[in-house]
Formats: C-alpha cells, sequence, structure tokens
C-alpha cells in the first residue's frame, strides 16, 4: 500500500482524492480550513454551476481564456459530460439552464459537497481538517512528502497540490501553493483577480446602482481594437459595473489596461438598427408630443436610465418632446447604441471569483499533471496558470485536472 497526500480540500483536491483512491493506495487530503469545500459552496451564488453541458470538448477549449492547449489530455481524458454522468451515478439530479450551465437540481452546493464527501468516505479516504502545509519535502529532485505547520514530517509517495488560488481568500485561498511550488523550483506567473466586477470612472456610473440590464450587447474597447464582445446581462455599482458580460470580460483585461485607456460601450437595443430605433423614438413621441422629453421615454429605458441618456446626449430634459430636432433624435438612438464608459480597473481578489495566473504550465506534463522539475509532485485546479469564461467551465478545469493529476499519481506508485 503506497501513499498519496492532497494539498487541499476543495473542487480539485475532492476530485483528485475520489481519482486517485483504489485498493492499492493510501489516500490522504489536508485541509486547513475546518471543513471540505469551503469556496465550492459560495459558488454560483450558492447554487454551484458544476459544469458547462456542451457538446464537445473541442467547445469547452475555446472558452478557455489562458493556455488553453494544455487542457487537450485533461479534458479528453475526463470531460464535462463524464462529471455529469460521474454525479448522476452518485444519484445527484442535474439540470441545464440558459447558456449550458449545469447545477444540481436542488440549487444547493451543499448537495454537491455532500455527495462528493460520501464518494471519500466510501473509498476511504482520510481527511485532516484544520492541518496547515508549510511545506514540501523534496530529496534528490523526488517528492517524498510534506512538512506540517506544527512541525511534523508526513512521508509520502506523491503529493498533489491542489490549493486553488487567491480569490475569495476568506474561504481560505491564500496562495499557499504558489509559495511552495516557487520553494520547489517552479515559476509562477503574475496573478490577478479574474471574473471580477469593474471599476469606471464615469461620474453617472454610481447613479445607476442596483439598476440590472437584460438582453444588452457589452463591447471592450482599447483604441480602436475591439478585444471582447458579449450578448447577456450586467448591472451597475456604486463603484461601477459587474455581471456575467462583465465577469467574462474581466478575463480579457489585464493586458489592455497596460496598453492604453479601455473603454466599456453598451448597446442598450441591439436587436434594432439606428433606423429601427429612430423609429421607434418617433412613436413614442408621437404619443407625447406636449409632454417634456424627460416624460417620454418610459417605454422605451428604465426609469433611472432616462435622465442619465438624456445628460449624455446634450438635450435639456425640459424640452417639450414637438421640439426636439432630428439632430437630437439622432443623438439619442447613437447613445443608447453606444453607452461608453472608462474602465480604470478591477476590484480585488476578495471579489474575484477566480486568480488568473499561477504555475507555469511549462514545468508541468499535460498528460499527467506532473512537475516536470519534481518526480512525484503534481498539480490540479486554480493553482495552475489556467482560466476560463464564466459558464462552469472553470469548475471544469478543476475536475479535469484533478482526474488527470489523481488517476497519473496513483498510477505511478502502483507501477
Amino acid at each position: 500500500m503506497r501513499k498519496i497526500i492532497i494539498i487541499g480540500g476543495g473542487a480539485a483536491g475532492m476530485f483528485a482524492a475520489i481519482s486517485a483512491a483504489d485498493e492499492h493506495t493510501e489516500v490522504h487530503i489536508y485541509e486547513h480550513n475546518e471543513k471540505l469545500g469551503k469556496k465550492l459552496f459560495i459558488t454560483g451564488k450558492g447554487r454551484c454551476n458544476i459544469t458547462n453541458g456542451c457538446d464537445d470538448v473541442e467547445e469547452l477549449l475555446a472558452h478557455v481564456v489562458t493556455n488553453a492547449r494544455f487542457l487537450y489530455s485533461a479534458f479528453y481524458t475526463f470531460s464535462n459530460q463524464d462529471m455529469m454522468q460521474f454525479l448522476s451515478d452518485q444519484g445527484l439530479k442535474l439540470k441545464t439552464e440558459r447558456g449550458q450551465r449545469v447545477f444540481p437540481v436542488s440549487d444547493k452546493s451543499s448537495d454537491v459537497i455532500r455527495t462528493l464527501e460520501r464518494v471519500l468516505k466510501d473509498r476511504g479516504v482520510y481527511i485532516h481538517l484544520r492541518q496547515e502545509v508549510k511545506e514540501l519535502l523534496v530529496e534528490n529532485g523526488e517528492i517524498c512528502g510534506i512538512r506540517l505547520s506544527d512541525g511534523q514530517k508526513v512521508n509520502a509517495d506523491t503529493v498533489i497540490i491542489a490549493t486553488g488560488g487567491m480569490s475569495y481568500p476568506s474561504t481560505g485561498s491564500t496562495g499557499d501553493g504558489y509559495r511552495m511550488a516557487e520553494a520547489a523550483g517552479h515559476h509562477v506567473t503574475k496573478r490577478v483577480p479574474s471574473l471580477v466586477p469593474m471599476t469606471v470612472a464615469d461620474e453617472w456610473c454610481p447613479e445607476l446602482q442596483g439598476l440590472s440590464l437584460k438582453n444588452i450587447t457589452f463591447t471592450m474597447k482599447c483604441g480602436k481594437k475591439n478585444f471582447y464582445q458579449e450578448f447577456g446581462e450586467m448591472m451597475f455599482t456604486h463603484f461601477g459595473i459587474t455581471g456575467p458580460v462583465v465577469l467574462s470580460g474581466s478575463t480579457h483585461l489585464a493586458p489592455y489596461l497596460k496598453k492604453g485607456t479601455v473603454t466599456a460601450e453598451i448597446d442598450l437595443k441591439p436587436s434594432l438598427t439606428d433606423e429601427q430605433l429612430d423609429a421607434r423614438l418617433l412613436r413614442d413621441f408621437e404619443k407625447n408630443i406636449n409632454k417634456q422629453i424627460r416624460n417620454s421615454l418610459s417605454e422605451l429605458l428604465p426609469a433611472s436610465m432616462i435622465p442619465i441618456i438624456i445628460r449624455l446626449s446634450g438635450i435639456d430634459p425640459y424640452t417639450v418632446v414637438h421640439d426636439v430636432t432630428r439632430q437630437q433624435r439622432q443623438t439619442l438612438v447613437h447613445v443608447m447604441h453606444h453607452l461608453t464608459m472608462t474602465v480604470t480597473g478591477v476590484r480585488g481578489f476578495n471579489e474575484a471569483i477566480i486568480t488568473q495566473g499561477g504555475i507555469r504550465v511549462k514545468d508541468v506534463d499535460p498528460s499527467t499533471m506532473e512537475s516536470k522539475l519534481i518526480k512525484g509532485l503534481y498539480f490540479a485546479g486554480e493553482v495552475l496558470d489556467l482560466d476560463a469564461v464564466t459558464g462552469g467551465y472553470n469548475l471544469q478545469i478543476a475536475w479535469s485536472t484533478a482526474y488527470l493529476a489523481g488517476k497519473s499519481a496513483a498510477g505511478a506508485i502502483t507501477e
């Protein structure tokens, strides 16, 4: 019987343990929190967007932002469909929502964690809670165990680092895995918050705090270059903007903020051409011909947005509708199709869903998740320099890399 240690009891750590556990292995999870799956518990606003239900692996890969090619082996070895089948076989009922997002039918992330915990128990995995790992023990370029914060040494044949990133530090994501990997000679790329709300400079944005917009097109530009565009939902906050299209856009933001001014543009009526929107405006104006313009746009725009749009169009809000010129109407149309803000940055790790950056994938064998530098050391999940847009793709990265790391670690010590 040989021994595998997994550092971290989140999504990747639990699944690596499940994957590694068989009759030939003794698997131990070391987790510094008081329970497993603490970050998994809050994902998807507590509902847990387990994976994405897209039909093929190529579509999965297309939604990966950083180092997609590295994930070919992991995704083809254990795909989103495999994960859905695994959970279904364990009795967890699943449902698929808009954008192919997969959730438990119960809408409770705790049911996902409970399912994984039951499998861990069934497979005889040893779980050590409130146990902080301080360092890796390496001899002659080969892993031989770990040292705990109380100084205790624990021997192992293989070790899997599945410590997560730096997002939501309140859940225990403190970046320990990066430190341990660096100490063992691995390069760690720059880490930035990702899938995170954006801050904007425009003074009118806080006036719209709490306003949600649906069916809009969100575009991001640096100079003349459009580097991101998505149709969907977003929301204004006291500091800027958030919501699905904004969070996904944040994964592309970092390199462009260095290059120059980044603007975000909202098309409030993407299904209408300029001509169609102008015709719609005219119809509304005819109904309100003797009203002031500030009281004539309620069928077209949310109430809190009307004074902003009028102000940005340079029109006196007390102008009577029959006095609005064709030029003013065209300006209104332009602002509704191109509501533009200056993006100044993103919020911190405490609001980020994931971390962009991590252990350099050049140091890791993509077919096994084993370190190329330290024999017997493996990596899984967010600790690696891998990330994707929203929609269940990041959790699938965790499941797939964990499955491959677990199977590889178990295979390596049973040969």
